[in-house]
């Protein structure tokens, strides 16, 4: 005995919708290992609060020393470097995605802030940056009166 399937026109584009949606929405997880390229890269989270701005980086395995800081022409740039611990033969290796290296990344801030007041503090592996607004970048409330 046969049974009866409902054809579905439409059904036949769910996968390619998936598919695209991947493609360009990208994984959910992004570490320093970036297989499309030989560059190193971090994730950040880059917000405004009212009289600073906020940018923190996931550098796993990284200590303080490791980074170096920089504030200049609007540009925040975080630099640094992987080392590798200990050297390995390549004899029984199945794969080696974890890279070492230099990486650098500069993130255009969007507001005018004051870096010598910026403070930075490192814990579990997350970089957080936090640089005051200047005065005339800070957000105002004007109260409009009636003429």
């Amino acid at each position: 005995m046969r049974s009866i399937t409902r054809w579905e026109p439409f059904a036949e584009f769910t996968g390619l919708r998936r598919a695209m949606d991947r493609a360009f929405v990208g994984p959910t997880i992004r570490t320093l290992y970036r297989p499309d390229t030989t560059d190193l890269t971090f994730p950040i989270d880059l917000y405004e609060t009212g009289d600073s701005v906020v940018v923190r980086a996931v550098l796993p395995g990284l200590t303080p020393d490791d980074v170096d800081i920089s504030v200049h022409d609007g540009n925040l740039t975080i630099k640094g470097e992987t080392k590798q611990d200990e050297e390995t033969k390549d004899d029984g290796w199945y794969r080696h995605e974890i890279r070492y290296g230099s990486f650098s990344r500069v993130i255009p801030l969007p507001a005018r802030v004051s870096h010598d007041k910026a403070d930075a503090q490192f814990k579990d592996g997350v970089l957080t940056v936090t640089l005051p607004k200047t005065e005339d970048a800070a957000s105002k409330t004007i109260k409009a009166t009636a003429a």
